[in-house]
């Protein structure tokens, strides 16, 4: 006769909650050296949950970091309750002790919408963000949105360059530091760059930390209009995608994120195989190629694991690779 079973053990104790919107937003914050102490961040805030989180966000982080905080709105004149929206916005950074302004531009109705307010409301940030001294403008883009932006490039027929969208950091866009510099003014936005802080969550992340901290924000209905392509691919196309395999934003961002840095990369080396020189090439996972242009863009070494059990070793000297060590075994070896 077996012996009565004993109590249960208790339940291990692990980490049980993803990571918080604040603690994605500070590892790509710190990791791609997106703000430094000092560094003045103007804040794009339109009123809606990803902006009125990434806000929050910044605020948050400032003594952790050492930045200031701008914020700056920009009603396009398209509707009537964006005003209504921007009060909210200015309502969440007095909260937080950050300066808010807004612009009013003029977008008239028409064809390519979307297209024209945006260049727009950048016109409107840089010139802002020139005004307050402020290095770079943090956008809320999530890992859906560059999701999103890559399939609606893909489906406008876009190659490797095209598909390279929403990298954590990039220039600011000519039309923009041009309406910042102003006719013959010394060009004030040469050295600000866009930023976008919390393209490492998902947007149900950005939903959980406003519900978390009881942050009000305001729904835009342009983002339901079934007109617009990325409304689309948002409701319809993406969850299809999810559906069929449920890691595809990850997918996609992670392509994206292997084509930027083939766009960066100087040699112009295919980003899937580690080329040592004399050695013979050795192929690499999404896993190691993710560790090993980490430590590029932070110019650390870094010794990754390869097929087979074995390990190498890479430095990064000059902005190039080079293998430092090889201890991976070869098949004919």
């Amino acid at each position: 006769m077996s012996p009565a079973p004993g109590p249960a053990p208790p339940p291990r104790r692990g980490r049980s909650h993803p990571p918080s919107l604040i603690r994605l937003a500070e590892r790509l914050i710190r990791d791609e050296r997106l703000l430094s102490r000092g560094d003045v961040v103007l804040c794009a805030c339109s009123g809606g949950p990803d902006s009125s989180a990434l806000l929050h966000v910044l605020a948050l982080l400032r003594r952790r970091i050492g930045h200031e905080v701008v914020a700056h709105g920009v009603d396009h004149g398209l509707r009537a309750a964006a005003a209504a929206e921007l009060a909210m916005a200015r309502d969440l950074a007095e909260r937080l002790g950050v300066p808010f302004s807004t612009t009013r531009v003029d977008v008239a109705p028409g064809a390519n919408l979307q297209a024209r307010a945006r260049a727009a409301r950048f016109a409107a940030l840089a010139a802002a963000s020139a005004a307050h001294g402020a290095r770079a403008i943090a956008t809320g883009h999530t890992a859906d949105d560059r999701a999103e932006t890559l399939l609606l490039r893909l489906l406008r027929g876009a190659g490797p360059r095209g598909l390279a969208v929403l990298p954590p950091r990039a220039p600011l866009p000519r039309a923009a530091a041009a309406a910042a510099r102003g006719g013959d003014a010394p060009d004030p936005a040469a050295q600000i760059e866009l930023i976008r802080p919390l393209l490492l969550a998902r947007r149900a992340d950005v939903l959980a930390h406003l519900d978390r901290h009881r942050l009000a924000f305001a729904e835009d209905p342009s983002n339901a209009d079934p007109r617009f392509t990325r409304v689309r691919v948002r409701r319809e196309l993406l969850p299809l995608l999810e559906d069929l395999s449920p890691a595809i934003v990850e997918h996609l961002c992670a392509l994206s994120d292997m084509l930027v840095s083939g766009r960066d990369r100087p040699s112009g080396g295919d980003p899937d195989v580690l080329d040592g020189g004399s050695p013979p090439s050795i192929p690499l996972g999404r896993a190691q190629r993710f560790a090993i242009e980490r430590a590029r863009k932070l110019g650390r070494p870094v010794r990754v694991r390869v097929r087979g059990g074995g390990e190498i070793a890479l430095g990064f000297p000059e902005e190039s690779s080079v293998l430092i060590e090889d201890r991976s075994t070869r098949r004919g070896a």
